[in-house]
């Protein structure tokens, strides 16, 4: 497997990861905004056999982080990838000297949750009706990238 950063190459896979992965997923105007006109993101893909089966979307906004999207090919899941990504996040925060990375969850999706956990996320506070749906989101945060 190989991460990389996301090329224009990438864009239609990226598409499908998102309608694949998210019950709200980024449409063409929205994906074509996080690549190519949004100052702040930056999108690494990971790859298998040149196929695009994950990606990460963070921005980075002076001394902190959020991250955007993570996705995983369902075929590709329980593989460490996720964690890959988030770890290839943190090489770029820390060289760009971010202090802190946050993020949103669904308080329904556990594995997200307890891949953050283990990778130094703490709950910070709970997001009510957050979601489309009414579902709440958990805001967590990790300190010192």
């Amino acid at each position: 497997m190989e991460i990389r950063e996301a090329q224009e190459k990438d864009f239609l896979e990226l598409l499908e990861l998102e309608k694949a992965c998210f019950s709200c997923p980024y449409n063409e105007q929205q994906l074509n905004y996080e690549m190519y006109e949004n100052p702040c993101s930056k999108i690494y893909v990971v790859l298998d056999d040149k196929k695009v089966v994950g990606y990460i979307d963070f921005w980075v906004t002076f001394d902190s982080a959020t991250i955007a999207r993570i996705a995983v090919n369902e075929l590709y899941r329980n593989r460490g990838l996720a964690g890959d990504l988030l770890v290839k996040s943190e090489e770029i925060l820390k060289q760009e000297h971010v202090e802190f990375y946050t993020l949103e969850v669904r308080k329904s999706n556990e594995a997200a949750i307890a891949l953050y956990k283990k990778h130094g996320f703490a709950l910070i506070t709970i997001k009510h009706r957050y979601y489309e749906n009414g579902e709440d989101a958990l805001y967590m945060m990790k300190g010192e990238i």
